[in-house]
């Protein structure tokens, strides 16, 4: 399997992770393909991780005033 993995888009990388799972959930792939496409697919999976927490720190909360009015953001705080 190719290892294009870093020019794929978070939903192209979704898209072909789900392509996996229901190839392994068949049952029909031989086992080396098995491991390759689990080995992929744990590509794939780490790939998501890394942009859903490159997005998760691009976040910003609003900041509210006393007023209640918006007074500006502050960094995304998972906590």
């Amino acid at each position: 399997m190719p290892a294009e993995t870093p020019e794929l888009n978070f939903e192209q990388a979704l898209r072909a992770l789900e392509d996996i799972v229901h190839k392994l959930e068949s049952g029909e792939a031989p086992l080396d393909e098995s491991i390759a496409l689990y080995e992929r697919g744990n590509q794939l999976r780490a790939l998501c991780q890394e942009r859903l927490d490159a997005a998760k720190a691009r976040i910003e909360a609003i900041t509210l005033g006393s007023d209640g009015s918006p007074s500006g953001t502050t960094s995304f705080d998972a906590g």
